[in-house]
This record gives C-alpha cells, sequence and structure tokens, in this order.
C-alpha cells in the first residue's frame, strides 16, 4: 500500500488530550471527531488537512491517556500515515486496531518539514520526500499486521476471515 500527501508536523509529547479533547468523548461519531481533531494545538488544522495528508511527529506521540478516539479522529481527518520517531504503547495498538497506518523513522522526522510532500510504501517502509529527494527507511510490519491495517482494522480483519 502507498500513500501521499503534504505533512503537518507536530513536535514531542502530543498527547490523546490534544489530538482529541476530553469534552468531545460524548460522540462516537468518527465525523464529529475528526472535525475536532488536533484543536487544541493547532486551530487550523481541520481547515488545512486533505484526504491523503501525513502527520509527522517527535518522541512519545500519543501519550496520555488510552482514548482509542484519538486515532479514530487522526484517521478519520483524511491523514493516511503517521510518522513519529516514538509512539506511545496504547496509541501504537489503538492505531492497528482502528487500522491507521504508523511508521517510527527518527531520520525522516528530522528531515520532513512541515508542507513538505511525502510518499511511503508503507510494505517496504521506505518513506520519500518529494520535497527534497530524500529517501529514508522504517522498520515495515510484519505482513500479518499490514493484513489488519489493509483491511481498516482489527474487527474488520477477523470479519473477513
Amino acid at each position: 500500500m502507498e500513500v501521499k500527501g503534504s505533512v503537518h508536523k507536530y513536535g514531542n509529547d502530543v498527547d490523546t488530550d490534544v489530538i482529541i479533547p476530553a469534552r468531545y468523548l460524548n460522540t462516537s461519531s468518527e465525523q464529529e471527531l475528526a472535525s475536532h481533531c488536533m484543536e487544541d494545538i493547532d486551530k487550523d488544522f481541520v481547515n488545512k488537512v486533505k484526504a491523503g495528508d501525513l502527520m509527522v511527529a517527535g518522541d512519545n506521540f500519543g501519550c496520555g491517556s488510552s482514548r482509542e478516539h484519538a486515532p479514530i479522529a487522526i484517521k478519520a481527518s483524511g491523514i493516511s500515515l503517521v510518522i513519529a520517531n516514538t509512539f506511545a504503547r496504547i496509541f501504537y495498538r489503538n492505531a492497528i486496531n482502528i487500522g491507521l497506518p504508523i511508521l517510527e523513522c527518527p531520520e525522516a522526522v528530522k528531515n520532513i518539514s512541515a508542507g513538505d510532500t511525502v510518499s511511503c510504501d508503507l510494505s517496504k517502509g521506505i518513506i520519500v520526500n518529494e520535497t527534497t529527494g530524500q529517501r529514508f527507511q522504517a522498520q515495515p510490519f510484519p505482513p500479518f499486521i499490514q493484513a489488519i491495517i489493509d483491511a481498516g482494522g482489527l474487527m474488520k480483519s477477523l470479519a473477513n476471515k
């Protein structure tokens, strides 16, 4: 699976409370969650994000509470991939469970800027900054996890079996 889009970049320790503030957790509507994604850290995010865009961040992305709403809000906003130095463990697993592609690649994070166009071959973990021509290698998921992501998440993957 390949993705390509414009980059929205954030720093370290982006927690689930700024990804989707607790005041919006009373809804299960993915579109409602998406409409408030990142609003406490980037008020303009929902106006700038386009389907296929990528999110790039530093260390410990998705730290804080274990709410599955955070990766749902990101995915529903149109983000096709999150690249970070590291992810909080519970966010990492929640992202797989809901089918949001994520990759850890500190070298890419260091060399990708907001607004760059980036493409990625998820099955190979190859990240290309189309703006600068730089290529980076992330560790791709093993095929069984990639199959979960490709299916749109764990529940959809199980339903397909």
